[in-house]
């Protein structure tokens, strides 16, 4: 996305682009340049809080800017613009990568320990140089090479053999190889302080999104993809690969899209509702009925309503019609989405019924 080339696209097409970069565009070396004023308390954080659903404040991320100037041709012509790079911290992203990290470094240390513990069938390591290579492949699959202190102690000891009969007397060489492992601290706090850091990248003015503005509309980007799945997933079940005739194959994919666009619209208005009224949706879920959420989706939503029946009886001359009774969630639902109930009560009345 956000491709040198891509950007001056969009910029000579006089619009705006918001997006992380990637470790091609901005390497480590040059994220660690940007952090080493923050290492040296000399970079103030900007923090970037969000309202939760219960009213309070809750701390999303912290960063700061720096601004890079680009060039680039578009079409012939050299094309000059600001860019904005925005450094930030997610916290969640940070305690994420924390406890991974932490997870990782303890089955280190168990899978080095396992190395020199004699078991009955297990391979005893006699030379320093084959258990240098074992703790190596340990740190590497679990991705900890510099965090952990390998230290490999080789010991050898003469044991001198009587002679006997007819073999000579001599010396038998008995090697045994140990293992120390210990955490570096120093190293390890350098990792620590790294994790939870990405650029991105905008050429929107200060004025028209700040750093706070910047990662509130992220995290509520947009993603094309999700409509994908919608489209291929249930409830619209999108497999025009089965159909010979292109045409309808086409048609297919054009009548699902108002499916689509359908979904999309009733979550929507749902969210909106909820989010106006500063109030949360229970009951979606199946087995936890407190479980509450103020992003519902439109298919939990329609999920609700699998339960209601209609049924005809006729006796005689009449017909009589009984439909199952909304729930407190479905009335909900149909408040939050602006239809009426009647929708589903006036399928009980038939001329015919009495």
């Amino acid at each position: 996305m956000l491709a040198v080339e891509t950007r001056a696209h969009l910029v000579a097409g006089g619009d705006y682009y918001l997006g992380p970069f990637s470790q091609v565009q901005i390497s480590p070396e040059q994220l660690e340049d940007y952090l080493e004023a923050v290492w040296a308390g000399e970079q103030a954080l900007t923090p970037v809080e969000r309202r939760g659903a219960d009213g309070r404040l809750e701390k999303l991320a912290e960063g700061f800017e720096r601004s890079a100037t680009l060039t680039a041709q578009v079409e012939g012509q050299a094309l000059v613009w600001n860019e904005r790079r925005l450094v930030l911290r997610s916290l969640r992203h940070a305690q994420a990568a924390t406890a991974a990290l932490e997870a990782r470094l303890q089955k280190a240390q168990a899978a080095l320990h396992a190395l020199t513990e004699r078991k009955q069938g297990k391979e005893v390591y006699t030379e320093a140089t084959a258990l240098r290579r074992a703790a190596e492949t340990v740190l590497e699959q679990q991705k900890v090479q510099g965090l952990l202190r390998v230290t490999v102690t080789e010991e050898v000891q003469e044991h001198p053999i009587r002679k006997y009969g007819n073999r000579p007397a001599g010396t038998r060489l008995e090697r045994q190889v140990t293992l120390a492992v210990e955490r570096d601290e120093p190293a390890l706090q350098k990792a620590l302080r790294r994790l939870g850091w990405r650029v991105y990248g905008t050429n929107s003015p200060v004025a028209d999104l700040t750093l706070e503005q910047a990662v509130l509309a992220y995290r509520e980007e947009y993603l094309v993809e999700r409509c994908f799945g919608r489209l291929k997933g249930k409830p619209l079940s999108l497999t025009p690969m089965y159909l010979e005739d292109d045409r309808r194959a086409t048609a297919l994919t054009r009548l699902l899209s108002l499916g689509l666009r359908l979904l999309t619209v009733l979550e929507h208005v749902a969210r909106r509702q909820l989010s106006e009224k500063n109030e949360r949706l229970s009951g979606l879920y199946a087995g936890n009925p407190t479980r509450a959420t103020a992003r519902p989706t439109t298919e939990a939503m329609l999920q609700a309503f699998k339960d209601i029946f209609l049924n005809f009886v006729t006796v005689g001359a009449h017909t009589y019609c009984h439909l199952s009774p909304l729930s407190e969630l479905q009335h909900k639902i149909l408040t939050l989405l602006d239809l009426p109930t009647t929708i589903y009560t006036q399928l009980a009345h038939s001329p015919n019924s009495s």
